[in-house]
């Protein structure tokens, strides 16, 4: 049955002229040649109701086309607040669930929004398919890339339309950056580094508590290991737990990786490499009593394509100050060397010590410095033209490969070759075993 659905209390652009000229109209993107809107209104639902998947609801409401029927969380409290904040939004009080699968037998949805931890990425995102949505669902398209394959395919049966939260992908300066180098202003590009950094130190373990009383922690779990509750995993630190994400390099690294796949036009690496550990966070720590973080604190990975090579790092500790910039890609070229950042835009510095050029970022207004409204209304303009989205769940599955790949040369300590026309992993049964994890029961594995 659906939850009580009762209210609730609680409530710079600095260049030269000429490259101002060159590259003013290199923003343009899908959305800005946008379809006249239907005026319909689809029946939406979010599975994962917390602060990024209530951004989303926001933008998708502020849009218009949305009639927000359902929200589904496995922690009443934050399905509560949420709710409430919805109804005070559109004036309407949706059905609150629980269970995912109940929502979909009783809610007849044809959007559906998931913003949950990423192992139910897939799972969930399948079912929707399956059930007649299309669906909005963040990156990474798969915990694993087997299961992240599987919902590739089940788009593609059912022909839903399938938009991954890959916002970088629609950013006026991520756009014009690309059109940018693509155009040659960097020359011949030989190698990418792409990063994120940030501060911190040694970690100590956490108590672990009893679960708490609104929060459904089996179904929190899922088909991942059963772990004992501890308040540093819910609520928001999942993604440094591995049996729910992948860490910083499934996290960001999804994103910056997936640069490099949209400026080269290539879908896959032949050989990967990747090295890292937990000097500074210390052991991993999992007991009845206690428990750490066992992601790597840091991780350097090595991506060898046909024409060019690419690097990715993170580190967990001693921020970037030294490069002004915590996250983001250096293209290295024969004409000098540009950089595609987040909230500091992009900037060419030439090789031969001309004037550096540089574009300011643009975020739709937005003070977390995202571009979801662009995205979500170039998903809606998909569903209703037929256009492949500008983050299709192919675009969001390569660049999730990327991270995956990353992490299982890591888990098993050598450099691993990728077919990626078959997804396999050549000559290395056990790697090749990493594409995809056991469940725990009663959840099956999805099947591509």
């Amino acid at each position: 049955m659906p939850i009580d659905s009762s209210p609730f209390d609680r409530r710079r652009f600095l260049t030269t002229a000429s490259a101002t000229a060159a590259w003013a109209g290199a923003a343009s993107a899908p959305w800005i040649q946008a379809q006249p809107k239907s005026g319909k209104k689809y029946r939406t639902a979010l599975i994962g109701s917390g602060w990024w998947g209530m951004n989303i609801l926001r933008v998708a409401i502020e849009d218009g086309q949305c009639d927000v029927v359902a929200l589904c969380d496995v922690d009443a409290d934050e399905l509560e607040v949420s709710a409430d904040e919805v109804d005070g939004l559109t004036g309407k009080f949706p059905n609150m669930y629980e269970d995912y699968r109940e929502m979909l037998e009783k809610e007849d949805i044809e959007i559906a929004i998931i913003s949950t931890p990423d192992h139910w990425h897939a799972l969930q995102g399948i079912a929707c398919i399956e059930a007649g949505a299309h669906v909005f669902v963040e990156k990474p398209t798969g915990h694993t890339i087997g299961e992240s394959r599987a919902m590739v395919e089940a788009a593609r049966a059912a022909d839903r339309v399938v938009q991954v939260g890959m916002h970088r992908r629609i950013g006026p300066h991520h756009v014009s950056g690309m059109k940018f180098l693509k155009d040659g202003g960097a020359g011949d590009i030989g190698m990418i580094r792409a990063f994120a950094h940030g501060g911190g130190g040694a970690e100590q373990p956490t108590p672990n508590e009893e679960v708490p009383k609104n929060l459904n922690w089996d179904l929190y779990c899922g088909p991942a290991p059963m772990r004992p509750f501890n308040k540093r995993i819910h609520p928001g630190g999942f993604r440094n737990f591995l049996d729910f994400a992948n860490g910083t390099l499934g996290d960001w690294g999804v994103h910056w990786l997936d640069q490099i796949l949209w400026w080269s036009d290539e879908k896959h690496p032949k050989k990967i490499s990747c090295t890292g550990g937990r000097p500074i966070k210390g052991p991993v720590v999992l007991t009845d009593e206690a428990q750490t973080t066992d992601a790597p604190d840091h991780q350097v990975a090595t991506y060898e394509f046909d024409k060019f090579t690419a690097v990715w790092e993170h580190r967990r500790f001693a921020g970037n100050a030294a490069e002004k910039s915590r996250v983001g890609c250096y293209f290295y070229g024969t004409k000098g060397t540009f950089h595609m950042g987040w909230r500091d835009g992009w900037t060419f510095y030439p090789a031969k010590g001309d004037q550096v050029v540089h574009e300011d970022p643009q975020f739709d207004n937005e003070k977390d410095g995202h571009n979801v409204p662009p995205l979500w209304r170039d998903f809606i303009e998909c569903i209703e033209t037929g256009r492949t989205p500008v983050a299709d769940v192919e675009i969001g599955h390569l660049a999730t490969n990327m991270s995956l790949l990353g992490m299982i040369s890591w888990k098993v300590g050598r450099t691993i070759e990728w077919d990626g026309e078959k997804e396999a992993i050549l000559e290395d049964p056990e790697a090749h075993a990493l594409i995809t994890r056991d469940y725990r029961a009663p959840w099956e594995y999805p099947t591509a």
